[in-house]
């Protein structure tokens, strides 16, 4: 057993040395850190003079068609808004000061032009205005932008050109959804909502048209309703910091409970346990062809006997017709409030 003196010795050299590679990793997590921002780091337009500013009437001479596409957009009337006064709005907003590159006779070399930037510096430029709010917060942390997808991938900074302010599905399911205003003009998007998504996640255009569905090939919703684009903290970066299921649950509200009698399932593993999220060749969107396919995977005897033995079986036999739906008693299976075997 070691002594008072020897332990104390021992804890003294472990702190010392802990003290010591805290500040070496410290150090190098730092550097690393200014390297990173070196590269992806936005320049503030603010931190230039003002004569380095020509203003957006001048760019108007050899830009016309981009001057008179960007008047039309939110982007265009900033300088409209009392909170942009006093700041630099207009073309070198995102662009930065014109000056030199008028007096150069238009050199590129002398202007930011986002087609030749790298995507990641392309949205932190625009992360430069756009930060702070919400919906954009945990988009450094997002799927897209790990993956090199910026902001002008998806969005136009002059504003959408590609055609009216529609759906543009496939089909159309009534003239309401026709009509129904989208995220592809207020947005700002390149092409409709969801054929954006879809020309990158071309795996969900199969599920989408299969018998049972969500509506957003029809244009009822669509991708972002359940999803956020800039990034978030659930998987698929679903909406909501409450956990995946509120995406669902938004629409799906008679299924939100709190319940007195909860049903496991649904609150340890989620809707998708049982459901498949954009489409299904079964009703109800269920991940099996047949409701008891779906109870049976855990309410079997050699299951319980396994893993817990307090999972109820039932006390009917599955040979029999009149007890293989299990939803015709067990019709409350989300949760309820009256009964622990979730009859009605």
């Amino acid at each position: 057993m070691l002594s008072p003196k020897l332990f104390k010795l021992i804890l003294i050299l472990l702190t010392f040395s802990a003290a010591i590679l805290w500040g070496v990793f410290t150090t190098a997590s730092k550097a690393i850190s200014r390297t990173d921002a070196g590269i992806y780091e936005p320049v503030s337009v603010y931190q230039f003079g003002q004569d380095d500013y020509v203003g957006s009437e001048t760019c108007r001479a050899c830009h016309e068609p981009q001057y008179d596409q960007v008047a039309k957009t939110v982007h265009g009337r900033l300088g409209e808004l009392s909170g942009w006064k006093g700041k630099v709005v207009g073309c070198e907003a995102c662009h930065g000061p014109g000056r030199e590159h008028v007096e150069g006779g238009g050199d590129r070399a002398k202007i930011k032009i986002f087609k030749e930037m790298d995507s990641k510096a392309v949205s932190e430029s625009c992360l430069t205005c756009h930060a702070g709010r919400e919906n954009h917060n945990n988009f450094r942390r997002g799927d897209h932008f790990r993956n090199n997808v910026g902001c002008t991938d998806c969005h136009s900074a002059h504003g959408s050109t590609f055609g009216p302010d529609r759906p543009g599905s496939l089909t159309f399911t009534s003239n309401e959804t026709k009509d129904r205003p989208t995220l592809a003009s207020r947005a700002m998007l390149i092409a409709a909502d969801p054929q954006l998504c879809i020309s990158c996640h071309t795996e969900t255009r199969n599920q989408f048209s299969k018998p049972f569905r969500h509506k957003v090939l029809e244009g009822a919703m669509s991708c972002s309703d359940c999803h956020n684009p800039h990034g978030g903290f659930e998987t698929r970066q679903a909406r909501l910091a409450l956990g995946a299921d509120q995406s669902c649950l938004g629409c799906h509200t008679q299924m939100r409970g709190p319940f007195v009698f909860e049903h496991a399932p649904l609150k340890t593993e989620g809707c998708a346990a049982c459901h498949t999220p954009h489409g299904s060749n079964n009703p109800k969107m269920l991940k099996r062809s047949s409701v008891r396919q779906m109870c049976l995977e855990c309410h079997t005897n050699i299951f319980n006997v396994e893993l817990d033995p307090d999972i109820p079986v039932g006390p009917h036999t599955q040979t029999s017709i009149r007890t293989q739906n299990c939803t015709v008693c067990h019709s409350q299976i989300h949760g309820s409030n009256s009964n622990k075997a979730f009859f009605r």
